[in-house]
């Protein structure tokens, strides 16, 4: 084969590789994810609520958890630690509320990223492990819960008992 051959294949192959990987590019979304306005912060009551509902769940299948709720821009607003919860729990669950509520979406989401080879969430900051959800109420996140004291499967399951607490 010439070398002029050669190098038409050569080009050829690249163009058909490359207009491959063009067409195999990610769609852009539309609309921004989990573009949820903000509103004013929960109140104490409602927290309570939350965290009540989250204990019970807890409490009902023998699980020790801390339970954080923050409002909108993270801040605690109630922090419950239930006996013998594991040291480490409270900073856990306090990293995965103020994720949730920073980012408006359920902190699995960054967990997902990672198992699936992204690293943005590593960048960000934030506590990527299933347990923390936003808290909405009439459409605007008025905070967050965040759950940690069992696997994640678990935490996701008392942290839901909350934010049905709310309702």
């Amino acid at each position: 084969m010439s070398k002029r051959v050669a190098s038409l294949t050569i080009t050829a192959l690249a163009m058909t590789m490359g207009g491959a990987a063009f067409a195999q590019a990610p769609s852009v979304p539309a609309a921004i994810p989990f573009d949820i306005p903000y509103g004013a912060s929960i109140s104490l009551d409602a927290a309570k609520a939350v965290a009540t509902a989250a204990e019970a769940e807890a409490k009902r299948r023998g699980w020790k958890d801390t339970i954080v709720v923050v409002g909108p821009a993270g801040e605690p607003v109630l922090i419950e630690k239930m006996d013998g919860t594991m040291l480490g729990a409270s900073k856990v669950a306090e990293g995965k509320a103020v994720t949730a509520a920073n980012f408006r979406r359920p902190t699995k989401a960054f967990q997902d990223l990672l198992e699936g080879g992204h690293s943005i969430p590593l960048a960000l900051g934030v506590t990527p492990a299933e347990g923390g959800f936003p808290l909405i109420e009439a459409g605007r996140v008025i905070g967050a819960i965040g759950v940690s004291g069992g696997d994640g499967s678990q935490d996701t399951i008392v942290a839901q008992a909350g934010v049905a607490g709310l309702r």
